[in-house]
């Protein structure tokens, strides 16, 4: 008998991971330039906590879907879309608005540019943890900052997946990783990753052990997600005209500005998010073929936390949020 219904997740208010809820609706049907995609695995981001609780860049529409990164097949097209993609498998680039084409759930809709593909040696897993931190890394690092093999790279929330990716692509560009972990606890893994070099923020003067580490010249880039209260320490750990992007804001709590240490070093602070690389068609270009080819050649290699079925999708988020975790959250659909 043909099934009409789905199980997709949506949430009906802000708030903690509890307002999650996996809901039976009507399969949805691709419009213009839309494909229909049977989920095998999505991964989980920062941003989509963010978003959930109605802190995010763009807002909730309630009930609101939730999610950008998945990995599928194509099993139902629009029109103006090639019928030929049916029975392809491909995951998702974050291009579109989480809420409106979220993809946590069975099925998910999402428009065709959202498409890659992406290496058959790899899982459908590791399908779905690719595009949000490869590019991320890859827009600031090598698009922007073009990092080669005489830099070092200061990377605080080591442990995340977009800072593993970071590590990788530090590593294939011959430059070497700095690490900033707030714990001892997952310090060796983290050197086991590839990470040259990982500073425990509770236990050591992160300025003086960067200095150490870059034998007084400081970093060229650092790559932060974080801001707050460990704004002035960071910046001076980077290197005359060096460069600083900020990439997100997961301490909520205000960022001084430290101007003497900034001027001091020439500093450059600059903003970044991967929009930039949607907006710019031969960038974009560049950065998902620069990323097939690593992980191609295994210089990439997607680093899976722990998964998840889809009926856990609340202790999922409860597991993203206690910050336990080392690379990628991921949920399973059977």
């Amino acid at each position: 008998m043909l099934t009409t219904t789905a199980r997709i997740v949506r949430f009906h208010r802000a708030g903690a991971p509890e307002v999650l809820q996996l809901e039976n609706l009507p399969i949805p049907q691709p419009g213009k330039d839309e494909v229909r995609l049977r989920i095998k695995a999505f991964g989980l981001n920062r941003s989509e906590t963010l978003f959930r609780e109605g802190h995010y860049v763009v807002q909730p529409d309630f009930p609101s879907k939730i999610g950008y990164e998945a990995s599928g097949v194509v099993e139902a097209v629009g029109p103006g879309v090639d019928c030929r993609l049916v029975g392809k498998t491909f995951s998702t680039i974050p291009n579109f608005h989480v809420g409106q084409y979220g993809v946590y759930g069975e099925v998910a809709v999402v428009p065709l540019t959202s498409l890659a593909a992406y290496p058959d040696t790899l899982t459908p897993e590791e399908g779905a943890s690719i595009w949000m931190q490869y590019l991320t890394a890859y827009g600031a690092l090598v698009h922007l900052a073009h990092v080669t093999n005489d830099d070092f790279v200061v990377l605080p929330a080591a442990s995340s997946s977009v800072a593993i990716a970071a590590m990788e692509i530090v590593k294939a560009e011959g430059g070497k990783s700095i690490g900033i972990t707030r714990t001892a606890k997952k310090k060796n893994e983290l050197l086991s990753l590839g990470f040259d070099h990982v500073i425990v923020s509770d236990d050591e003067d992160v300025v003086q052990r960067a200095a150490d580490i870059t034998d007084g010249r400081g970093a060229r880039i650092v790559f932060d997600p974080i801001l707050g209260s460990g704004f002035e320490a960071l910046v001076q750990t980077a290197a005359y005209k060096g460069t600083y992007f900020v990439y997100g804001l997961l301490d909520p709590r205000p960022t001084p500005y430290p101007s003497g240490p900034a001027l001091a070093r020439a500093l450059s602070v600059r903003a970044w998010a991967i929009p930039e690389l949607f907006n710019d068609a031969q960038a974009m270009k560049q950065a998902t073929d620069y990323v097939r080819d690593q992980l191609q050649k295994g210089k990439l290699k997607p680093k899976i936390a722990k998964t998840f079925k889809l009926g856990q999708i609340v202790e999922a988020h409860r597991y993203l949020e206690s910050n336990d975790q080392i690379g990628k959250i991921v949920v399973t659909v059977e």
